[in-house]
């Protein structure tokens, strides 16, 4: 298995023992682990502890894992917490005087919370395609891919005409719009479009 198949079979392989499963799981969450330690400002080894924390936890806990759509949000959950003890126990916090430290008058761009949000959107998008049947995730990553492929060459990969690639396209697009995971992006009050 590999991290590209649906997560709700992965979670199934992995808590019945396959250690592919797992191995595609730690794969395909490991960015939004260390996106989550970056934003928190942890150092690279301080980081590598949150993340063979999350990693321990998760063995210890997914046996209890009843929804599969909700290991992300646990394993954003269970990262913050583990930053915030790892900055809690290494007294990361420095007492400063703001009439004599002018430290505090920079602005500092967050960079981190930026690259947290692309993490996880990408992380998003990966579970939305799986998702999709995989005739339709084929078409869309082909039609994506780096250097572009013709439609003559998708139409032959795919056994598909090459007038139907288009119309087909459109539809899984929708099809993708209308996955959970694109759809746990929404802000609750968001109108979908």
């Amino acid at each position: 298995m590999d991290a590209s198949y649906p997560l709700p079979d992965l979670v199934a392989a992995a808590q019945g023992g396959d250690q592919d499963a797992w191995d595609a799981i730690v794969e395909r969450f490991v960015p939004l682990v260390g996106a989550i330690a970056r934003q928190h400002r942890l150092s690279e080894a301080d980081g590598d502890d949150v993340s063979q924390t999350v990693w321990l936890r998760l063995v210890e806990h997914l046996g209890d894992l009843r929804e599969p759509a909700a290991l992300p949000g646990w394993i954003r959950t269970t990262t913050r917490h583990e930053c915030l003890r790892v900055i809690a126990v290494r007294g990361r916090t420095r007492p400063a005087d703001p009439q004599e430290d002018r430290v505090l008058d920079g602005v500092v761009d967050d960079v981190a919370g930026d690259d947290l949000v692309a993490v996880e959107r990408r992380q998003a998008l990966r579970e939305a395609l799986a998702e999709l049947p995989a005739a339709r995730r084929e078409l869309l990553l082909l039609l994506l891919a780096d250097p572009p492929v013709g439609y003559a060459e998708i139409s032959e990969r795919l056994g598909i005409p090459i007038g139907s690639i288009g119309p087909t396209r459109a539809r899984a697009l929708e099809q993708l719009r209308r996955t959970q995971a694109l759809l746990s992006l929404r802000d609750p009050g968001e109108v979908p479009a």
